[in-house]
């Protein structure tokens, strides 16, 4: 993350993301598949790390490998071996980020779910403070409930940041700069909707 002035003076807080440039890698059809969509491509990969089925599928498309691909759903038609470049959000005011949170590892409930803890250190609690404390009830219903929140692995979960403000294009760099912040850390690959 970063931060850019508005012209009111504020410090805005911004992330800048590197859109594209995508590569068509492919279309389809009604006709054929029963919706309208395109394949896009992102960040090249080496030949000899891409599969024979893979290179088939790229070749068709005329490109070379991709490391990444996603399927969007556009108004505009496009060919196969296209490119789509941030351009693309040139007259856009906000758009929705989609990617995978921070992993966590297993956490424990204080962390998790934002529990209390046991306050007080006297009166018999010894070494209780940060435990989930009673799971259940008594003989009846003599099992613990279905989605008790208890401690477990926290984060890497698909996240969707919707509405963030687009602050800028920089087509010469690729480059679009979001008010806020976006899921995963850096280097993560997101995907950004209209």
């Amino acid at each position: 993350m970063t931060s850019v002035f508005s012209a009111e003076g504020k410090n805005v807080p911004c992330t800048v993301v590197e859109v594209g440039p995508c590569v068509v890698t492919q279309v389809r059809t009604v006709e054929k598949d029963g919706y309208k969509a395109f394949q896009l491509g992102f960040e090249e990969k080496k030949e000899k790390n891409t599969s024979a089925a893979e290179l088939g599928h790229f070749k068709k498309a005329n490109t070379t490998p991709k490391r990444h691909l996603a399927e969007f759903k556009f108004d505009e038609d496009y060919n196969l071996g296209d490119v789509i470049t941030v351009d693309l959000f040139a007259d856009t005011k906000f758009v929705d980020v989609c990617g995978t949170s921070k992993g966590k590892g297993f956490q424990g409930v204080v962390k998790r779910h934002h529990f209390g803890g046991v306050q007080q250190s006297t009166h018999g609690q010894d070494d209780r403070q940060r435990h989930p404390g009673s799971i259940g009830a008594c003989s009846y219903p003599a099992r613990v409930f279905k989605g008790l929140r208890m401690a477990g692995r926290m984060g890497g979960d698909t996240v969707t940041v919707k509405n963030l403000e687009v602050l800028k294009v920089i087509p010469e760099n690729n480059v679009l700069v979001l008010k806020g912040s976006l899921p995963g850390t850096k280097g993560s690959i997101v995907i950004i909707n209209k």
